[in-house]
Parts: C-alpha cells; structure tokens; sequence
C-alpha cells in the first residue's frame, strides 16, 4: 500500500475527430517508463472503477493510462448514437497511444472494456504487447447483457425524468467520506438521458466483439480472467476465448469479485503478466529512443 501512493498521478486530455468536430476524451496517467499499459472501462462506467489496479501496477514500474472513452466519466458526451461503438472505443485507445508516444502496450480492460481491447489488437495489432481481459463479453454473455441494457436503452429515451430525477437525487450527496464503491456508484449515476440513451444504441446496434475468425488471428500474449457465479460475465466466453487465442492464459477467480474483494493474488498475476510483456527482450526493441 505504502508503494502505490509512490506512483505519480496527472489527468491529460487527448482531441479526436468525431462526426461533430472534435472531442475530447480525458485520461489519467500513473507511473512513468516505457511499459505502458492501458486500462478501459465498462460500458456507462467512469474509468476511476480501475484506479487501484492502476496505483498497483505502476507501483511497480509500469506506466499505466486509465482512459474514459466518449460517452464516459468525463470525456465529452455527444448524444449521437453514431459517435458509438466498440470499434470506435478501440480507435480511442490507439489515439491515446499516439498522444503519449506510446508505440506499444498492453491493452486491458473488465467487461466490454475487454471487448475494446480485442478489438484494439484487431484493428492496430503492431500496438499490443499484450492483452488482459476480465471478464469478456462474447456469445454466451450476450442474452445477460441485453437484459440489463436494453431496460437503460428503454428508460432513457422514454422515461428521461425517471434518470433525471436519480441524477439529481444523488447528485447532491457527499462524496469525499463515502468508500470508493460507493462513489464509483454516484459517478456513474451523474449522467444525461440523451448520451446514455446513444451509447447504449450504438453499442448495442453495432458489435460487441471481433468475430471467432478475427481473435482466432490474435498473436499477442493473452491472460482471461474468468469471473465465478457472473451471469452477465460467463466463464464460458473465458474459456472460448482462451481456446480461440493461441497461447491465452485462463487465470479463474476463487470467488466472486475476487479482483474486488481481495484483489492480492490476481494482483501478482496481472502484474507479472505486464511486466512479461513489456519487456524489452520479449518486444525486441525498445519503444522509445533515449
């Protein structure tokens, strides 16, 4: 605990064009180094639900970036179902990676934030190092997942009041006292009917995941963690994903909200899994020139 608060913090900003002129997405830095890693959030989840794990690794030499892509935490929110879609969350990251300078990374995330990390070593493989995924969203994930996005999808198109009415109830409450789950909750509650409306729209009309095909052809190193008793995160899509991946590692947790609840074993996994990657002996060169 004493080393995590050693890991230096910065929010930065990073500009990309979208079909309205130009966005801004916000992120924050921990750590320094050329061993970067890049954490992406659930959907409607502000990217603070990663700090600790964020703190962690970059007490341990790794330099990680937590980023909220549009739509989240407090990145710009247009309310254009167009402007959303995993496939556009991954271009987000590989947009962050440039802003920083960052060649290479692991590219991580929990939920669909593993999705956009598929999709990133999809789109821009030559920019993973690595992928840490828990709790992916695929095919047995799929029919869970409506069930719990298709009522917000409802609600806030046509009952906005209803969500307007939560976000000024909570928005109010003091946030500085309370524990950190707690305030991820109020976080994630302080938003608009209409963005939340269009982001639930795009993703949901677009896709969720790269094809079978597509992360059958995924050559970076790859470790799934499997969550236990998750409806809306099957074990199944880990294991499917593990068997598609060559050379993916399934990592399953003890119990459920492992990650969460006592976070130190999957903390020495996922940090030894990083710091494997970003090597410079595995990567063959070095990603940034001294």
């Amino acid at each position: 605990m004493g080393r995590a608060a050693l890991a230096s913090e910065q929010i930065g900003q990073v500009f990309i064009e979208g079909r309205r002129g130009r966005d801004r997405l916000e992120f924050t830095e921990y750590g320094a180094g050329d061993a970067w890693v890049v954490l992406v959030p659930p959907l409607l989840v502000p990217r603070r639900v990663h700090d600790r794990t964020a703190r962690m690794l970059a007490s341990n030499g790794l330099h990680v970036l937590l980023l909220d892509p549009l739509g989240h935490g407090g990145s710009d929110r247009p309310a254009d179902p167009l402007s959303y879609s995993v496939t556009a969350f991954a271009e987000q990251v590989v947009a962050l990676l440039d802003h920083v300078g960052a060649p290479r990374a692991v590219v991580g995330g929990c939920s669909i934030g593993a999705d956009v990390a598929l999709e990133v070593a999809v789109i821009a493989p030559d920019r993973v190092a690595g992928l840490l995924l828990d709790g992916p969203v695929l095919e047995n994930a799929l029919g869970a997942q409506l069930s719990l996005l298709a009522p917000v999808l409802t609600t806030a198109r046509f009952a906005p009041l209803a969500l307007s009415a939560v976000r000024l109830a909570t928005r109010p409450l003091p946030r500085r006292l309370a524990p950190e789950w707690v305030r991820l909750v109020l976080d994630t509650l302080d938003v608009r009917p209409g963005p939340v409306a269009a982001i639930v729209r795009g993703v949901l009309f677009g896709r969720f995941a790269p094809s079978s095909a597509e992360r059958a052809a995924i050559t970076a190193p790859t470790l799934v963690v499997a969550r236990t008793a998750d409806p809306f995160h099957p074990v199944g899509d880990a294991e499917m994903l593990v068997e598609e991946i060559p050379g993916a590692v399934l990592e399953r947790a003890e119990v459920p909200l492992e990650w969460r609840r006592r976070p130190e074993r999957l903390d020495l996994v996922v940090t030894r899994f990083a710091r494997e990657c970003t090597r410079p002996t595995r990567r063959g060169r070095r990603t940034r020139s001294s």
